[in-house]
């Protein structure tokens, strides 16, 4: 969706682009509780799943999701009162702190939305379902490419919003698809039903599933604070070097969705059949996974690397813009071959319940080596953000190896939830 968002608003200018990049990084700061949320649901639905224990999959889910609630009304909070002052901790010109606080405080006060949409996502693919979550985030796609021109430009006799139109557009999107996801839920029409009931606080499952999670959420912490310390390194190259980066991260996270798609996929299997007491099984469905992805990875790495200046160009036709999102393309992209061991295989090891090996790798890659050599190569590579790609390059490389070597010690095949 922050794609859509980037493409609509390209029109407005570099600075309403770099404006909705740095937000995006900030929104990153939430996938922490998000992703320790989605571990801990995954792991227990998925186990309870694959045992034949169809109440305690469901009481599982209903526990996430009022975690979700209460998380999602926390970051509200927040971001009313905290927005503006993120984008000068970056350095943003004022232009862009001026447009990037009014979509950030937009995005964050509607952010349950999004708390409740991933989360009973994950419940469904915990309980074996793929297919439902992905038309539930095609909706909300679709709501969100229709939106977007109506409350950014305003034609007729709609008032023209700008960058708050499409905060606005992505909050109603995920508002519609999250309403979606609880409906079938609640009916029943997957394979998982949840009862009202089953949203009474239980401190026991509920600390059982943050239990799971926490380890998932400082990964993802982790990588969100490496982010947000990026885009401070990407920011002192200038506002253009901001737009192109904040494009590149966009199509970056594209090329990985069949990465996390079957990431979600072998988390799911992973748990199902360590339930059921097939330990081989599982092992065996995560290195199919990856060797699919292997597979995505190189074909996207290739498109990717071929048409990078059109694709940047697509978003932002500014002459520097587009030569320094093109060299961030091409230069990144062969490494999503590694990202396909990373990402898939430590995802596995989250449906297994095995959080804390994936959390070690993550933290030590990006703060160990991307974050020091972002700021090194930077400094004696010209042009300057070519240095920046290189270290994301590497730090991608070391971690899919690590995670490859975690998994294979086989620790996961004991792990108790």
């Amino acid at each position: 969706q922050s794609l859509i968002d980037l493409f609509w608003v390209g029109r407005l200018g570099s600075h309403a682009v770099a404006a909705v990049a740095m937000s995006g990084t900030v929104l990153m700061l939430l996938f922490p509780a998000l992703m320790g949320l989605s571990t801990g649901t995954v792991a227990l639905v998925a186990r309870a799943t694959g045992a034949g224990r169809t109440d305690d999959a469901a009481a599982a889910a209903g526990q996430s999701l009022m975690l979700a609630m209460v998380l999602g009304g926390i970051s509200a909070v927040f971001g009313w009162f905290f927005s503006p002052h993120l984008f000068h901790l970056f350095g943003a010109e004022p232009d862009i702190i001026a447009d990037g606080s009014l979509y950030l405080r937009i995005s964050l006060i509607g952010s349950f939305t999004v708390f409740v949409l991933f989360i009973g996502n994950a419940a469904l693919q915990g309980a074996g379902d793929a297919i439902t979550p992905m038309a539930v985030m095609a909706v909300a796609n679709v709501v969100n490419i229709v939106l977007d021109p109506l409350l950014i430009y305003g034609p007729g006799p709609l008032p023209a919003l700008g960058v708050r139109g499409a905060a606005w557009a992505t909050v109603l999107s995920q508002a519609s698809a999250a309403s979606l996801s609880l409906y079938i839920l609640f009916t029943g029409r997957a394979h998982l039903r949840i009862h009202l009931r089953q949203w009474k606080p239980d401190m026991d499952l509920a600390w059982r599933i943050l239990r799971i999670g926490l380890p998932g959420s400082g990964q993802m912490l982790s990588r969100s604070l490496m982010s947000a310390v990026l885009m401070w390194i990407v920011a002192s190259c200038g506002t253009a070097a901001v737009a192109a980066y904040g494009v590149g991260m966009r199509f970056h996270m594209i090329a990985l969705m069949p990465a996390f798609a079957l990431g979600g996929a072998a988390a799911t299997m992973m748990g199902q059949n360590l339930g059921a007491g097939k330990p081989a099984r599982a092992r065996r469905a995560a290195w199919v996974a990856v060797g699919l992805d292997i597979l995505f990875m190189t074909a996207i790495a290739a498109v990717l690397m071929l048409f990078a200046p059109r694709l940047i160009g697509f978003f932002n036709r500014e002459p520097e813009v587009v030569r320094i999102g093109a060299g961030y393309l091409q230069i990144v992209s062969p490494c999503y071959i590694f990202a396909a061991l990373g990402i898939v295989l430590n995802r596995a090891l989250n449906g297994a319940g095995d959080s804390m090996g994936p959390m070690i790798i993550t933290v030590s890659t990006l703060w160990g080596l991307q974050v020091p050599l972002a700021i090194v190569l930077s400094r004696y590579l010209e042009p300057a953000t070519d240095g920046i790609w290189w270290a994301i390059v590497i730090s991608i490389a070391v971690q899919g190896i690590l995670s490859s070597w975690w998994f294979e010690r086989g620790k996961w095949m004991r792990k108790k939830v």
